[in-house]
């Protein structure tokens, strides 16, 4: 019984918790991302209060903390955090205004609720008003519980938040980017991981995710593709500095996330696998991830069922904690639970692939549980939970 007891804590704390949970953003949503753009809807049924604001709004209130006395103390934060020779110490001043910024508006706005997320709009415009990436100072927030997601991706934010309850530890939000190179896959991972290349894909940000989930060589550094963009040709870096720099650390990973779907209907999904100690050799927060079968997960999760491929990454093995927490969310309005299983969801023209039993699958396929499994919440007749591989 102390066991069972044991395994229902960080599910009752990420109930609890969002049931005290007040996102912040600032910033439109951007109408070309659903991720970010998706009905918010489904907050209200979790009990999650949700606050917007404009960029100008977070403009205003960062110039008020212009001299703020407590600067110099997060200025000299940041240094020890980062190490001599890894940060721009005139950078410095700036990003701890904004953290202030951050953290002053949340104990001002929070209200009744005990806990704060934040959806913050990045960029264009936001470097060039501001002087500086908000990346790094996102980062550090994460670190401490308070999740900060770009792009003002709402539910970027929620799923932080979640894992953040689920596994009591930080959590990054990360694109997927960009398949494997085939020569990195030659190169580090044929014959050292029982991975094919097509379970493999890069994991990125510009630069949010914490320091403590990177490399030892991480750094401040900046955004490339906005120097590019937004500043001079063949200038130094300016305001596009603040990004937070360097592979992902080797680990086990849960990629998850809580969506809001075009009809205001709540669906998740759920997969393991683990980072790879794999160099990328490439810009951002980045690291080459591997989860079975991630090649069709993609496929006939992640692009049939419309989801973003934006998703949240605790550095454990959580599916399960993640699968009960979700499904209890679904039971506020789904009395009845169907399971099905089936490997391809809909048959191949001119193939004989049939399903396999449950029996089958859940006699020799029992690691697939764990590893890809795809939660989907229906409001109007029942939770189904499908399985693929």
């Amino acid at each position: 019984l102390a066991e069972k007891m044991h395994e229902f804590v960080p599910i009752a704390r990420t109930i609890i918790g969002l049931k005290n949970l007040k996102i912040i953003t600032f910033g439109p949503r951007p109408q070309d991302f659903f991720a970010c753009n998706a009905p918010i809807k489904g907050l209200y049924e979790l009990g999650v209060e949700i606050e917007e604001n404009s960029e100008l709004d977070l403009l205003v209130s960062y110039k008020e903390h212009a001299g703020d006395e407590r600067i110099p103390a997060v200025c000299a934060d940041m240094a020890a955090e980062m190490g001599e020779g890894s940060y721009y110490p005139e950078l410095n001043e700036r990003m701890a205004q904004f953290e202030l910024t951050l953290l002053d508006w949340a104990e001002a706005h929070k209200g009744s609720k005990k806990y704060v997320a934040f959806a913050d709009k990045c960029w264009p415009a936001f470097p060039s008003q501001f002087g500086f990436e908000p990346c790094y100072v996102n980062s550090r927030l994460a670190s401490r519980g308070i999740p900060v997601s770009c792009e003002v991706d709402i539910y970027g934010a929620l799923s932080e938040y979640i894992g953040m309850c689920v596994s009591g530890d930080t959590v990054t939000l990360l694109d997927i980017n960009n398949s494997v190179p085939q020569y990195i896959y030659d190169e580090d991972i044929k014959g050292k991981y029982d991975y094919k290349l097509t379970d493999t894909f890069m994991g990125f940000h510009c630069g949010n995710t914490p320091e403590c989930k990177l490399c030892d060589s991480r750094a401040v550094k900046y955004q490339l593709i906005q120097h590019r963009l937004l500043e001079p040709q063949g200038s130094e870096p300016d305001f596009t500095r603040g990004t937070l720099e360097g592979d992902i650390a080797a680990s086990p990973i849960t990629f998850y996330r809580l969506q809001c779907d075009s009809e205001g209907v709540l669906r998740s999904y759920i997969a393991q696998g683990e980072v790879l100690d794999v160099p990328t050799r490439s810009f951002g927060g980045i690291g080459v991830f591997a989860i079975p079968e991630m090649g069709r997960f993609y496929r006939h999760v992640l692009i049939q069922k419309r989801y973003p491929t934006t998703g949240r990454w605790p550095s454990l093995t959580l599916a399960s904690i993640c699968m009960r927490c979700s499904s209890s969310w679904a039971w506020r309005t789904s009395p009845i639970t169907s399971p099905r299983a089936c490997p391809i969801p809909r048959r191949i023209p001119g193939t004989k692939h049939d399903c396999p039993t449950p029996r089958e699958i859940l006699g020799t396929k029992q690691q697939y549980w764990t590893n890809l499994l795809l939660i989907e919440g229906k409001r109007t007749n029942h939770i189904k939970f499908r399985l693929h591989y």
